[in-house]
């Protein structure tokens, strides 16, 4: 496993936790958040990029859970389980808002929702998120000139 593999991994754990234990003091959170990525991680730089993906996916959720809900026809986010919920929210903020190669981005959340999620969970992540890399996409050439 890739270093930054790892801090996703470890993003995901955070992101998780979050969901169902919301820190009533925000700034208590913060601190125990950054903690628990400090003793996974070790790496101020991968601290640094796991922060980034969960304080990201936390300041943009209510649109990363819209733009989810438009890709999925039959499963509203609400809904999805917990674990491939956390995992398309990353993937679909790490998309939209970081550099990171596409393929690369819904490749790992591939391999997240199999170590994570159940027997289902790597195909409905990549069917979702091949959906969204499609619409982000730029047609290509052929389909341009029809």
């Amino acid at each position: 496993m890739s270093r930054r593999s790892r801090a996703r991994e470890v993003a995901l754990q955070a992101l998780h936790q979050l969901e169902f234990n919301e820190p009533v003091d925000a700034a208590a959170g913060a601190q125990r958040r950054l903690g628990f990525l400090r003793g996974r991680l070790r790496s101020p730089a991968l601290v640094e990029f796991a922060e980034s993906l969960v304080a990201g996916v936390r300041g943009h959720l209510a649109a990363l859970d819209t733009t989810l809900d438009a890709l999925s026809s039959n499963w509203r986010v609400s809904r999805m389980a917990a674990t491939d919920r956390t995992v398309l929210r990353l993937a679909a903020y790490e998309l939209l808002h970081t550099d990171t190669p596409g393929p690369v981005v819904v490749d790992e959340a591939i391999e997240l929702a199999r170590r994570y999620g159940s027997a289902a969970s790597p195909r409905f992540v990549a069917g979702l998120l091949g959906g969204m890399l499609a619409e982000r996409s730029p047609p290509s050439r052929s389909a341009q000139e029809t």
